[in-house]
């Protein structure tokens, strides 16, 4: 099923779409999980093992993104069809996604779900390869929050291991296929070594674990566990919980954003079937383990390379010269607060070092970088990445700013790592830094 060879007549990718189009209908219920399904080589067998151990009334949706030969017609919904009592359509462009239905990408197309709606493009490389299963996970977080469900199955390469991090950023669960029943491990291993995966297990186990997660009440429409207009009291379970977490990590978020640790607490909540705010604040107080992990979620990074093009334009094409103007021998100073993992940190030096070369005497580079999270800066300090957190860096970058490394991925030269300092900073409490030029 992976094959990306094409046939000698290719068809129309325009008239294709054109022909698949319906009308969007109405989407104005209220929200149900949908869960997403990334997979390529062995899936087809790992996904009808997770069908038939499911029940066909959980109130979710299912939608299979398998990595298909691009011009063949696919037989996938005829095949999924006689292992389940649920409905299953090969999607159409404007499709609303309905409960208790499964939904499979057609061939040569990428898919992402906004407002209910499933929408098709022509497929598209990214650095050299597909990646359908990211494109439809980051939608799928956008689109549902917490009632977002992602699950990698057998595959033979690292798709879908991106997006499962905008799953869990937005609340959501994620779930891979464990490496003894998979056929090709590569897919699955890859989401894994991210550590954004909820839950590894074989099939017949993912499809027990939704239906246990169906009948969970945090997964419909309710109240918000924390109240945003009422600050804690004393003594009540909230207010215990931060008392908790500053317990053990020093960080005070009494003050952070609720709407983010409601989604945070809700989710941990969720991952151990606790259905009370009060039962969770008793399960912290009994593990610190559990405070730990909590205050790694709610400090989850979402960052990757060169995020937001425009405004890394701007800074070459407005603010590198206009700082440049002002400065002789001086250092330039930067400071980056909330570095995360360190991609940010070093596409703005990337950024810099390229737009530098035209200078006769560049000046010296000072890059200080702090966030609160030590194992951020751990992660952002050896400046190594996987081939999937690489996506947005061009061959060109890769060859001029980084080296491989042994067992793949990729490590930021040394010169590079050199020019920045990282440590750890909370910006609520610690003292900042003084004469910098960009911030």
């Amino acid at each position: 099923m992976t094959s990306d060879q094409p046939s000698e007549q290719p068809i129309s990718e325009s008239k294709a779409f054109e022909a698949k189009d319906v009308q969007p209908q109405d989407n104005t219920d209220a929200l149900f999980p949908i869960v997403g399904i990334a997979a390529s080589a062995g899936g087809l067998e790992a996904f009808t093992e997770l069908l038939m151990h499911l029940l066909p009334d959980t109130g979710m949706a299912f939608v299979l993104i398998q990595h298909l030969a691009p011009y063949d017609k696919s037989l996938l919904s005829e095949i999924l069809a006689r292992k389940t009592q649920m409905p299953v359509t090969e999607v159409l462009n404007g499709m609303s996604v309905k409960p208790n239905q499964i939904y499979i990408i057609p061939p040569n197309t990428k898919m992402i779900l906004s407002g209910g709606v499933l929408q098709l493009t022509p497929r598209e490389k990214v650095q050299g390869k597909y990646m359908p299963g990211d494109a439809f996970f980051n939608s799928l977080a956008d689109d549902r929050g917490r009632f977002a469900i992602a699950v990698v199955l057998s595959g033979g390469d690292g798709d879908g291991s991106l997006g499962l991090k905008a799953i869990k950023a937005a609340g959501g669960v994620t779930f891979a296929q464990c490496e003894n029943t998979a056929k090709f491990d590569s897919m699955p291993n890859t989401a894994v070594a991210t550590g954004n995966v909820d839950f590894v297990m074989p099939p017949q186990k993912i499809a027990e674990e939704l239906v246990n997660l169906s009948r969970n009440p945090l997964l419909s429409d309710l109240p918000p566990l924390i109240t945003v207009e009422k600050f804690p009291q004393k003594g009540d379970a909230q207010a215990t919980i931060f008392v908790l977490l500053n317990s053990v990590t020093g960080i005070d978020f009494s003050h952070y954003r609720l709407n983010t640790l409601e989604r945070r607490i809700q989710r941990r909540m969720l991952l151990y079937k606790i259905e009370r705010l009060e039962d969770y604040a008793q399960y912290l107080s009994e593990n610190p383990s559990e405070v730990k992990a909590l205050s790694e979620e709610i400090l989850i990074h979402f960052t990757h390379f060169f995020r937001d093009a425009e405004a890394f334009q701007l800074l070459a094409e407005q603010v590198f010269p206009t700082i440049m103007r002002s400065k002789s021998a001086l250092p330039i100073r930067i400071w980056v607060a909330g570095c995360s993992t360190g991609e940010e940190v070093y596409s703005l030096v990337i950024s810099l070092l390229e737009f530098l070369p035209d200078k006769v005497t560049p000046p010296p580079l000072q890059i200080f970088a702090t966030d609160i999270s030590d194992q951020a800066i751990e992660k952002a300090r050896s400046g190594i990445y996987s081939e999937n957190q690489m996506v947005e860096v061009s061959p060109e970058r890769r060859r001029r700013f980084f080296h491989t490394i042994e067992g793949g991925g990729y490590q930021i030269n040394k010169a590079v790592r050199e020019l920045c300092v990282f440590a750890r900073q909370d910006l609520g409490s610690d003292p900042p830094f003084s004469n910098i030029d960009l911030m």
